[in-house]
């Protein structure tokens, strides 16, 4: 098996942390310490957590921090419902983005549980 490199779900969410930075440029100067840093951390945290992951010995690793990145996933899906709902950010490329990669990263775990029993 390669690194984490040459999973999909990584690379899909390499290219979601990008979108989010830039995103987030055009957000009010006033949330640049707030919101901006909320959502960018979590961005952060999802291909981050991915590579952890993978890494790791086991699959009961693996499967452990890929529920830290689906956890994170929604987090940052929370942190874009708020900044549409102040009126900070209507960007629908995220979230669609957010909407693609989620089941792919929990098909992903469904199919490392088959091996880890």
């Amino acid at each position: 098996m390669g690194t984490h490199k040459s999973l999909d779900i990584w690379k899909q969410s390499i290219d979601l942390v990008e979108r989010v930075y830039k995103a987030t440029l055009e957000f009010p100067d006033e949330e640049k310490f707030g919101l901006v840093s909320q959502i960018r951390k979590a961005a952060i945290s999802i291909p981050s957590n991915i590579a952890e992951g993978a890494a790791r010995q086991s699959d009961k690793e693996n499967i452990y921090f890929l529920y830290i990145a689906l956890a994170s996933l929604s987090e940052l899906d929370t942190q874009f419902i708020i900044a549409k709902k102040l009126d900070i950010c209507n960007n629908q490329n995220i979230s669609n983005s957010i909407n693609t990669l989620r089941p792919k990263i929990v098909k992903y775990i469904k199919y490392l549980k088959t091996f880890s029993k």
